[in-house]
């Protein structure tokens, strides 16, 4: 019996754990935001500034938010933002979509990366 109770708090301590962390990347990817992306996005429903909105981006299809005008190459790109492809566009856009015009050079940092996307999948 002790050992049911004790595996039962151990896995109840691990998910409040788990759940923490996630919410520990959103603040930091929160960070990240501000300091690579709102000079030119932001996460407020239709605020178009010079790029699109990134409200709701994480399963959007590329080029697709209304009023903003995109690249041929983006709105041409097949891509739907899975945060895998968000990854691999945030690493380097160019690589992802030639030809796109988002004058990104990239975050190399995978933690940063993966924090900002969690920031990214709460603006919804």
């Amino acid at each position: 019996m002790r050992h049911l109770l004790l595996a039962a708090i151990v896995s109840t301590g691990a998910w409040a754990w788990a759940g923490s962390a996630s919410a520990q990347d959103a603040a930091a990817g929160a960070i990240v935001f501000k300091t690579q992306c709102a000079g030119c996005h932001s996460v407020d429903e239709g605020k178009n500034i010079v790029g699109p909105s990134l409200f709701g981006i994480v399963g959007r299809e590329a080029g697709q938010v209304p009023g903003f005008k995109y690249s041929p190459a983006n709105k041409a790109s097949g891509k739907t933002w899975d945060e895998a492809t968000l990854d691999a566009y945030i690493t380097n856009p160019q690589a992802v979509v030639p030809k796109t015009i988002m004058p990104y050079p990239g975050l190399k940092d995978a933690t940063q990366r993966a924090n900002l996307i969690a920031f990214l999948a709460t603006a919804k």
